[in-house]
């Protein structure tokens, strides 16, 4: 569903001109509505494929017999992982995943139950996402239910990537000010995380072609 090669790249990191990002630093933001969605994902940090746990391609694989509600390849969730701002960390994963499965319109509370059971306790490291951080899971649903289309997974197109960011969240109805409110109810409930913490910031941290930037991208609305 929202596979985890994100999961995967937690054993690496990209290095370029002397610094190093890794997976834990990686944060696109979503002040950046004038860059391409493209270039934003050549900054995600990559690492060599491992292989994957039969459950997690039991409930996540597209193609599997049980994939849940808004089972997707792995570019596609990493194109909303930047469409949404989201980086890497488990709690920036639950909100994806929540996302894109609220985006169905067709999620039943049994198969909410099933995959928040199955990753909090039957996943193996690095893919589990604790119990106590679901909270961000579950207003991702309710996110993916009432911002952007309808299936929004299956909207996003490869023409896409050369396309401006502020564009590509319009087409597909991801207002930027309604995630926020999301975002501040995130933080409102789980204030003591990493990924609480730099959700509403305008600072952005991610691999340019010239190395590390962390960059300050505010704009006035």
């Amino acid at each position: 569903m929202v596979l985890r090669g994100q999961r995967q790249r937690r054993e690496g990191e990209t290095a370029m001109s002397g610094h190093t990002l890794g997976w834990r630093e990686w944060f696109p933001g979503l002040e950046n509505d004038h860059e391409t969605l493209g270039s934003v994902l050549e900054t995600l940090p990559a690492a060599p494929p491992s292989a994957i746990p039969w459950i997690v391609r039991l409930l996540e694989n597209p193609t599997g017999w049980f994939c849940l509600h808004g089972a997707v390849d792995l570019a596609v969730h990493d194109r909303i992982h930047v469409l949404l701002g989201r980086g890497l960390l488990a709690q920036d994963e639950a909100f994806v995943i929540g996302f894109t499965m609220g985006s169905t319109r067709a999620v039943l509370c049994l198969e909410q139950l099933v995959f928040k059971f199955s990753v909090a306790y039957l996943y193996p490291d690095p893919y589990r996402i604790p119990w106590s951080i679901l909270a961000a899971y579950d207003l991702g649903l309710e996110a993916g239910q009432r911002l952007g289309i309808k299936n929004v997974h299956c909207a996003i197109t490869d023409d896409m990537l050369s396309c401006k960011l502020g564009m590509v969240r319009s087409v597909l109805g991801i207002d930027t000010a309604r995630l926020r409110e999301f975002y501040e109810r995130e933080q409102a409930m789980l204030p003591s995380t990493a990924a609480s913490q730099r959700l509403l910031s305008a600072r952005c941290f991610r691999q340019s072609a010239s190395g590390v930037r962390g960059g300050n991208h505010m704009t006035t609305n």
